[in-house]
């Protein structure tokens, strides 16, 4: 936190002890806000808690919580899970760079109507399309699959314009070179684009994970036994569960969490260098 932080909150102006106690009491409440959830739910997991309001006076270090968390069936939740991640971000991927190189690199009619209309995707709300997704999953009878909640969710328009704007950066001579050594277009796309797009993968593959895995409304239509739920779906059912206490549900809830900070940190370098090379970029 430093001159830029403090510019934007306008402390920049303030000087002596009392500008020095605001910002501490700022900074203390930002940690607060941003934090506290945080920690009350690595004290909840690791912790006994009769309830809510004792959860910073529970008592000591137990993993109780995750063993009953076990025992209500969270890794086959997580496990559904991750194969939906799995499998739904590698369809993503593909369909994202497919679909970008060809708008980035190739001409064809309606091509402005076609990228207004992957734009326009992302102005729709999933509450507006959940019951016209349930009728055609019902009506290719992917209802009660794994598939179901993996196929909807290997197209999204915000992979496909990042990796689009990506390609565009990429000078059109590399492609030009590649051609007159005799290379065709599969072999240009696979050898010379996809190794310069890195950095993007990176970005949609972090944000791709998320989306896929904070999925709550899609596994909610397509799954109509308790043994397809994915786990933030079953995150729901143990907090309905009056014999599930409230340790049991943050142990679940940390076990959610963990995927998708393992995923940033696994992916944060290409992460970082897909956000900076777009800044220099542009």
């Amino acid at each position: 936190m430093g001159n830029g932080f403090d510019s934007a909150l306008g402390l920049t102006a303030r000087r002596g002890p009392l500008a020095v106690l605001v910002k501490l009491v700022v900074y203390g409440l930002l940690i607060v806000v941003f934090a506290g959830p945080l920690l009350a739910l690595m004290v909840g997991a690791f912790t006994k808690v009769p309830d809510p309001t004792s959860l910073f006076s529970a008592g000591g270090f137990t993993l109780e919580n995750f063993t009953r968390a076990v025992d209500r069936g969270v890794l086959g939740y997580l496990a559904n899970s991750f194969l939906v991640v799995g499998g739904g971000l590698l369809l993503q991927i593909a369909v994202s760079i497919s679909a970008a190189y060809s708008l980035a690199r190739k001409r064809f009619p309606l091509m402005k109507l076609v990228f207004l209309l992957v734009l326009s995707t992302m102005m729709l709300p999933e509450e507006v399309l959940a019951i016209p997704l349930s009728l055609v999953l019902s009506e290719v009878d992917l209802t009660g699959t794994l598939l179901g909640m993996i196929i909807p969710v290997g197209a999204w328009a915000f992979s496909i314009l990042v990796m689009t704007e990506f390609m565009k950066e990429i000078p059109v001579e590399l492609e030009e070179a590649a051609r007159l050594d005799g290379a065709g277009d599969l072999r240009v796309f696979w050898s010379v684009v996809l190794p310069l797009c890195r950095p993007a993968l990176g970005v949609i593959g972090i944000f791709g994970f998320t989306m896929i895995w904070d999925q709550y409304l899609l596994p909610l239509l397509v799954a109509t036994d308790a043994q397809q739920f994915t786990l933030p779906l079953a995150l729901r059912t143990l907090r309905s569960d009056e014999e599930v206490g409230v340790g049991v549900l943050l142990a679940a809830a940390l076990l959610a969490l963990l995927p998708s900070v393992l995923a940033f940190i696994a992916m944060q370098r290409q992460f970082m260098r897909g956000l900076t090379s777009g800044a220099v970029k542009g």
